[in-house]
């Protein structure tokens, strides 16, 4: 954590604190989150766990928040993102009228982009919705919070959970209770 200048506090979870804070080294912005271990004798929470293996797996992406580090800090575990300034959410309720057609497109082809690199690198996200839709500074969509991801197995391998995504954006599948799904679950 003394690589960081934390700067304040951006907001809360149900899994942990996100700071913003400044990189000492490179002086750019990152975003921490810090997940408290409620009881450290059982480790990390298995949804941390799952959102550093997801971010680990997929390469790259101009459309995929990227994980810059993850370690411990007494007891917590801290990830280290890029800095984004805000969500999907945020914006729509701030627009003063519904957003201009093209810039949905653009919103739209962004999210398609980066949940497309995410399936062919076989990792479903699971709860896509617009507060886990980060903008940059420059309106650049980014796909985040890999809490609740999961390597897409072979067909009929172990069930997955249907108890996944925030309620108000499940799948019909995902409600109905399916244990074996695939991409379409994202793409709801």
């Amino acid at each position: 954590m003394d690589q960081y200048i934390v700067l304040g506090r951006i907001g809360e979870g149900a899994h942990g604190v996100v700071f913003k804070a400044k990189d000492r080294e490179t002086g750019e912005m990152v975003a921490l989150k810090k997940v408290p271990l409620r009881r450290p004798e059982e480790g990390v929470p298995p949804q941390t766990l799952r959102e550093i293996k997801a971010l680990r797996e997929i390469e790259d992406h101009p459309h995929v928040v990227r994980l810059r580090a993850a370690f411990a800090q007494g007891p917590a575990v801290v990830l280290a993102f890029d800095f984004l300034v805000g969500d999907l959410g945020g914006l729509l309720r701030a627009a003063p009228a519904p957003l201009p057609p093209p810039r949905v497109r653009a919103l739209l082809a962004m999210t398609l982009r980066g949940l497309g690199h995410c399936h062919r690198q076989r990792i479903l996200h699971r709860d896509l919705k617009p507060a886990n839709l980060l903008l940059d500074g420059t309106g650049r969509l980014k796909l985040a919070d890999f809490g609740l991801a999961r390597v897409l197995a072979t067909p009929r391998g172990r069930p997955y959970s249907h108890q996944v995504a925030t309620r108000w954006y499940r799948a019909p599948e995902l409600l109905y209770g399916a244990r074996h799904y695939d991409e379409g679950v994202d793409l709801w």
